[in-house]
C-alpha cells in the first residue's frame, strides 16, 4: 500500500471517527468518510489490549497487505480499527471478513470480467 494512500494524523482520526458512524463487523470497526476527492486513504488502529508493539504492528502490516489486494473507488477515507479476537485469526480469515465488509460498503470498484 502506498504512503499516499494511508491516514496518520490524530486530527484526521478523530473528525473521521467523530463525525461518522461505526460499522461493525466480527472483529473490525469501520468509520467511513466520504468527500470529493479524487483519491481514498485508509488508517489503522490497533489498540494496546491487543498485545505488545510487536504483534500490533504485525496486524497493521497483514491489514495494509489485505487492504492493497483491492482496487478502490476514489473520493472516501476509511478508518479499520480491529479489537482483540483478531489474535484468533488466521491471515486467510482475516482476508475475507475484511474484503467482505469493504465490499458491502460499496468501497471497491466493481468487478471486471476477463
Amino acid at each position: 500500500m502506498n504512503k499516499e494512500h494511508i491516514l496518520k494524523k490524530n486530527l484526521d482520526f478523530q473528525r473521521i471517527i467523530k463525525k461518522n458512524k461505526p460499522y461493525k463487523y466480527k472483529e473490525y470497526i469501520l468509520y467511513v468518510e466520504r468527500n470529493d476527492s479524487d483519491d481514498y486513504h485508509f488508517g489503522f488502529s490497533v489498540g494496546k489490549k491487543i498485545g505488545k508493539a510487536v504483534v500490533r504492528n504485525k496486524i497493521k502490516r497483514q491489514l495494509k497487505h489485505i487492504v492493497s489486494k483491492k482496487d478502490y473507488q476514489k473520493g472516501f477515507n476509511c478508518i479499520i480499527i480491529v479489537n482483540n479476537n483478531i489474535l484468533n485469526k488466521s491471515f486467510h480469515e482475516m482476508e475475507i471478513d475484511l474484503h467482505l465488509i469493504l465490499e458491502r460498503l460499496n468501497l471497491t470498484k466493481e468487478k471486471r470480467d476477463e
